[in-house]
Protein backbone atom coordinates (compact mmCIF):
# COMPACT_ATOMS: atom_id res chain seq x y z
CA UNK A 1 0.00 0.00 0.00
CA UNK A 2 1.41 3.39 -0.98
CA UNK A 3 1.27 6.60 1.02
CA UNK A 4 -1.42 7.86 -1.33
CA UNK A 5 -3.70 4.97 -0.47
CA UNK A 6 -3.36 5.21 3.30
CA UNK A 7 -5.66 8.24 3.54
CA UNK A 8 -7.96 7.04 0.81
CA UNK A 9 -11.51 5.91 1.50
CA UNK A 10 -13.52 3.63 -0.79
CA UNK A 11 -17.20 4.58 -1.00
CA UNK A 12 -20.09 3.07 -2.95
CA UNK A 13 -21.38 6.30 -4.56
CA UNK A 14 -24.29 4.00 -5.35
CA UNK A 15 -27.05 6.52 -6.07
CA UNK A 16 -24.86 8.59 -8.37
CA UNK A 17 -23.60 5.48 -10.15
CA UNK A 18 -27.11 4.12 -10.68
CA UNK A 19 -28.46 7.41 -12.05
CA UNK A 20 -25.41 7.94 -14.26
CA UNK A 21 -25.69 4.41 -15.66
CA UNK A 22 -29.40 4.83 -16.32
CA UNK A 23 -28.72 8.05 -18.22
CA UNK A 24 -25.80 6.54 -20.16
CA UNK A 25 -27.76 3.50 -21.25
CA UNK A 26 -30.86 5.64 -21.80
CA UNK A 27 -28.87 7.73 -24.30
CA UNK A 28 -27.55 4.56 -25.91
CA UNK A 29 -31.03 3.03 -26.19
CA UNK A 30 -32.45 6.26 -27.60
CA UNK A 31 -29.80 6.25 -30.34
CA UNK A 32 -30.44 2.52 -30.87
CA UNK A 33 -34.20 2.99 -31.35
CA UNK A 34 -33.74 5.97 -33.68
CA UNK A 35 -31.24 4.00 -35.74
CA UNK A 36 -33.53 0.97 -35.98
CA UNK A 37 -36.49 3.21 -36.90
CA UNK A 38 -34.55 4.68 -39.82
CA UNK A 39 -32.57 1.67 -41.03
CA UNK A 40 -34.58 -1.30 -39.78
CA UNK A 41 -37.04 -3.39 -41.71
CA UNK A 42 -40.36 -4.88 -40.59
CA UNK A 43 -40.15 -8.24 -38.89
CA UNK A 44 -42.74 -11.01 -38.53
CA UNK A 45 -43.98 -9.69 -35.18
CA UNK A 46 -44.89 -6.17 -36.29
CA UNK A 47 -41.66 -4.57 -35.09
CA UNK A 48 -38.49 -3.31 -36.68
CA UNK A 49 -35.17 -5.11 -36.83
CA UNK A 50 -31.69 -4.72 -38.25
CA UNK A 51 -29.35 -7.54 -39.11
CA UNK A 52 -26.14 -8.25 -40.97
CA UNK A 53 -23.84 -5.29 -41.51
CA UNK A 54 -26.54 -2.91 -40.28
CA UNK A 55 -25.78 -4.10 -36.74
CA UNK A 56 -22.20 -2.84 -37.00
CA UNK A 57 -22.97 0.89 -36.44
CA UNK A 58 -24.79 0.02 -33.20
CA UNK A 59 -21.74 -1.87 -31.93
CA UNK A 60 -19.43 0.93 -33.04
CA UNK A 61 -21.57 3.52 -31.25
CA UNK A 62 -21.55 1.39 -28.05
CA UNK A 63 -17.78 1.03 -28.31
CA UNK A 64 -17.18 4.76 -28.85
CA UNK A 65 -19.63 5.95 -26.19
CA UNK A 66 -18.68 3.55 -23.43
CA UNK A 67 -15.13 2.33 -24.06
CA UNK A 68 -13.43 5.08 -26.07
CA UNK A 69 -14.92 8.05 -24.19
CA UNK A 70 -14.18 6.42 -20.83
CA UNK A 71 -10.62 5.57 -21.84
CA UNK A 72 -9.96 9.17 -22.89
CA UNK A 73 -11.81 11.07 -20.14
CA UNK A 74 -11.99 8.56 -17.29
CA UNK A 75 -15.81 8.51 -17.39
CA UNK A 76 -18.75 8.43 -19.76
CA UNK A 77 -20.81 11.59 -20.30
CA UNK A 78 -23.38 10.93 -17.59
CA UNK A 79 -20.74 9.79 -15.10
CA UNK A 80 -18.84 13.03 -15.81
CA UNK A 81 -22.08 14.92 -15.16
CA UNK A 82 -22.29 13.28 -11.73
CA UNK A 83 -18.58 14.01 -11.05
CA UNK A 84 -17.66 10.32 -11.08
CA UNK A 85 -14.36 9.07 -12.42
CA UNK A 86 -12.81 5.63 -12.89
CA UNK A 87 -9.29 5.01 -11.59
CA UNK A 88 -7.07 1.95 -11.47
CA UNK A 89 -6.51 0.38 -8.06
CA UNK A 90 -3.10 2.03 -7.93
CA UNK A 91 -4.85 5.39 -8.42
CA UNK A 92 -3.83 5.95 -12.02
CA UNK A 93 -6.02 7.15 -14.84
CA UNK A 94 -7.53 4.28 -16.79
CA UNK A 95 -6.68 3.46 -20.36
CA UNK A 96 -8.25 1.53 -23.18
CA UNK A 97 -7.68 -1.93 -21.69
CA UNK A 98 -9.37 -1.11 -18.39
CA UNK A 99 -12.31 0.65 -20.06
CA UNK A 100 -12.85 -2.31 -22.40
CA UNK A 101 -12.72 -4.86 -19.60
CA UNK A 102 -15.14 -2.84 -17.45
CA UNK A 103 -17.74 -2.66 -20.19
CA UNK A 104 -17.44 -6.13 -21.68
CA UNK A 105 -19.28 -7.38 -18.61
CA UNK A 106 -22.08 -4.77 -18.84
CA UNK A 107 -24.51 -7.22 -20.49
CA UNK A 108 -24.20 -9.65 -17.59
CA UNK A 109 -24.66 -6.92 -15.00
CA UNK A 110 -27.52 -5.18 -16.81
CA UNK A 111 -29.33 -8.32 -17.94
CA UNK A 112 -30.63 -8.85 -14.42
CA UNK A 113 -31.68 -5.19 -13.91
CA UNK A 114 -28.30 -4.26 -12.47
CA UNK A 115 -28.76 -6.46 -9.43
CA UNK A 116 -25.40 -8.30 -9.83
CA UNK A 117 -23.62 -4.94 -10.10
CA UNK A 118 -25.41 -3.48 -7.08
CA UNK A 119 -24.68 -6.56 -4.96
CA UNK A 120 -21.01 -6.49 -6.00
CA UNK A 121 -20.73 -2.77 -5.24
CA UNK A 122 -22.34 -3.14 -1.81
CA UNK A 123 -20.46 -6.30 -0.78
CA UNK A 124 -16.93 -5.81 -2.15
CA UNK A 125 -14.28 -4.08 -0.03
CA UNK A 126 -13.54 -1.50 -2.72
CA UNK A 127 -17.19 -1.15 -3.81
CA UNK A 128 -16.47 -2.46 -7.29
CA UNK A 129 -18.94 -3.88 -9.74
CA UNK A 130 -17.98 -7.11 -11.52
CA UNK A 131 -16.43 -5.29 -14.49
CA UNK A 132 -14.36 -3.17 -12.10
CA UNK A 133 -13.04 -6.26 -10.34
CA UNK A 134 -11.90 -7.75 -13.66
CA UNK A 135 -10.35 -4.46 -14.82
CA UNK A 136 -8.79 -3.68 -11.42
CA UNK A 137 -10.57 -0.31 -11.29
CA UNK A 138 -12.89 1.58 -8.97
CA UNK A 139 -15.15 4.64 -9.16
CA UNK A 140 -14.59 7.82 -7.17
CA UNK A 141 -16.67 10.94 -6.61
CA UNK A 142 -14.38 13.81 -7.59
CA UNK A 143 -16.26 16.22 -5.30
CA UNK A 144 -15.57 14.10 -2.19
CA UNK A 145 -12.12 14.94 -0.77
CA UNK A 146 -12.11 11.73 1.31
CA UNK A 147 -12.02 9.59 -1.82
CA UNK A 148 -10.50 11.82 -4.48
CA UNK A 149 -7.59 14.21 -4.34
CA UNK A 150 -6.44 15.24 -7.78
CA UNK A 151 -2.82 15.70 -6.72
CA UNK A 152 -2.70 12.01 -5.72
CA UNK A 153 -3.87 10.67 -9.10
CA UNK A 154 -1.06 9.59 -11.38
CA UNK A 155 -1.80 10.99 -14.82
CA UNK A 156 1.32 9.84 -16.69
CA UNK A 157 0.11 6.90 -18.78
CA UNK A 158 3.71 5.66 -19.20
CA UNK A 159 3.79 4.74 -15.51
CA UNK A 160 0.65 2.65 -15.77
CA UNK A 161 1.04 -1.04 -15.11
CA UNK A 162 -1.32 -3.55 -16.65
CA UNK A 163 -2.46 -6.60 -14.78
Amino acid sequence: MTDNQTSFEFKTNLKKRIFATLIDYGLFLLAFYVYVAFFGHDDDQGGQTVNGLLVLPILIYWFIYFVFVEAIYGATLAHQGFNLKVLTLDRKEIGFEEALKRHLLDPIEILFYGIPAIIAIKKSDRHQRIGDMWAATFVVDMTDSEQYQENQVVTDRKEKTYR
